[in-house]
């Protein structure tokens, strides 16, 4: 993935906040130059936690195919007791077609909310005992609070204001349809090193080719902010 179109992502993620009227913290908005002139002291739990911007093309280079634009605005650490809050919390920004691969979590359950655009399709298994898709299991969840039994693989539609809740070990894989969607995530912390499972094995974080100056920094390179 290229710096530039990074930058130029991130640019238009925050067009697409503004168009849904969703007003970001302000380390949201901070460039490179910006957080190098701020006391990393003060942000310690935004660095520490890797709260902020990510974007991934899962290792593929096609990010509009494969890949998936986050903010995280939240989140906590099992280990580090200075940040002991169960929970995170995640902007989804999802392109037309544009899929967020099969996987599931091993410890996390999450929420994933359709704030508005387009309708947040998805296809949902059962894992096995040896975590692979269960074909026959049929999968039981929660639509806003309504039970919902769905085939293996099933289409679920998510239209605008809709969310479902996945328990951990549940394979799910989405996209937008019709229109780019605001997504939400509402969950147990989150730690993508050690609690991501890609049914075919992927890279969570993308290779990055340095084509132009650093404007906005990501959750996973704020080592950049110390020079």
């Amino acid at each position: 993935m290229k710096r530039s179109f990074i930058n130029n992502t991130i640019d238009q993620a925050h067009a697409f906040a503004r168009k849904f009227q969703i007003q970001l913290p302000e380390f949201a908005y901070f460039t490179l130059d910006e957080w190098r002139a701020k006391d990393p002291d003060i942000w310690q739990e935004v660095i520490d936690l890797q709260l902020g911007w990510d974007l991934t093309d899962f290792g593929g280079g096609h990010f509009d195919t494969l890949g998936l634009g986050l903010f995280t605005l939240r989140n906590g650490s099992l280990t580090d007791k200075r940040y002991n809050k169960p929970y995170a919390e995640k902007m989804l920004l999802v392109g037309v077609n544009q899929e967020t691969p099969l996987h599931f979590h091993f410890s996390k359950m999450e929420d994933i909310l359709n704030r508005g655009g387009g309708s947040l399709c998805m296809q949902i298994w059962c894992a096995t005992e040896d975590e692979q898709l269960d074909t026959e299991r049929r999968v039981t969840l929660s639509v806003d609070g309504k039970k919902q039994e769905l085939a293996p693989g099933e289409k679920l539609i998510l239209k605008p204001g809709q969310g479902v809740c996945f328990p951990p070990k549940t394979y799910h894989r989405f996209w937008a349809e019709q229109a780019p969607v605001l997504g939400w995530e509402v969950s147990m912390v989150n730690n993508d090193y050690i609690d991501n499972r890609f049914l075919n094995p992927l890279e969570r974080f993308a290779d990055i080719e340095e084509d132009e100056p650093v404007k906005w920094v990501l959750c996973n390179e704020y080592q950049l902010i110390r020079g």
